[in-house]
């Protein structure tokens, strides 16, 4: 005799609150809520301070990584389809809130902790990279030190993809832990995002599979925020 699975176990929300949404709509706000109400009493310093620890074996674990990569990285791409609004209108956003709105680039996914520009041109991002919390930089526009963004096999043709955006991502001693490859096309209705990270080739598959979902939370956050910002 063959054992049955239960059925799964199910709740459904029948009356009581007037607004729409469902529970996990609900959740979704209170979680979003509480997170910004501990993110502005810590302010900045205070979550760095925090996540010290934190950062420092998430820091350790990317150059180990790199180091035992030896140059080599592992690439994956999060493609995302945009109705009722332009790449343009949402780049427009996006170069305004990396020159100096930290909150709204915050307030995209949990798990980013800073986010901001450096005196030298780079910018810092404290954030996980799979469940490692790691305060990296992303910078290298314009230098020699993209060339390989220039030959990478997941770039794009021009005329489809106009919008492109390469950057290293390294660590305060240099260290080069990553790569970023975000291309921008719009479509009839939209636009298309195609956002590739590239990994250290060492690292376990979850660590590249978690990014790519922060890349789906992080960019579909923006892109709605740009959307109300518009209107």
């Amino acid at each position: 005799m063959t054992s049955q699975t239960p059925p799964p176990v199910t709740v459904t929300l029948v009356s009581g609150p007037t607004g729409s949404g469902s529970i996990d709509d609900h959740e979704l706000f209170y979680a979003r809520r509480a997170l910004d109400r501990f993110r502005s009493r810590l302010g900045r310093q205070g979550l760095l301070d925090l996540l010290a620890t934190d950062i420092e074996n998430g820091n350790t674990f990317l150059r180990e990584s790199a180091l035992a990569s030896n140059g080599g990285f592992t690439p994956g791409t999060t493609v995302l389809a945009t109705r009722g609004l332009t790449s343009g209108e949402f780049l427009a956003w996006m170069e305004k809130a990396f020159a100096g709105d930290e909150d709204a680039l915050l307030a995209a996914h949990p798990e980013h902790y800073v986010m901001a520009p450096g005196a030298d041109g780079s910018f810092n991002v404290v954030e996980n990279i799979g469940p490692h919390v790691c305060s990296f930089f992303m910078g290298g526009w314009g230098t020699d030190s993209m060339a390989w963004a220039a030959d990478a096999d997941e770039l794009l043709p021009e005329s489809e993809f106009p919008h492109k955006m390469s950057s290293n991502l390294f660590l305060a001693d240099g260290t080069i832990v990553g790569r970023a490859l975000t291309q921008f096309g719009d479509t009839a209705d939209g636009f298309t995002a195609n956002l590739t990270v590239y990994v250290p080739s060492s690292c376990p598959a979850d660590v590249l599979e978690h990014h790519l979902r922060h890349y789906a939370v992080e960019f579909r956050n923006w892109i709605l925020t740009a959307t109300a910002a518009r209107a």
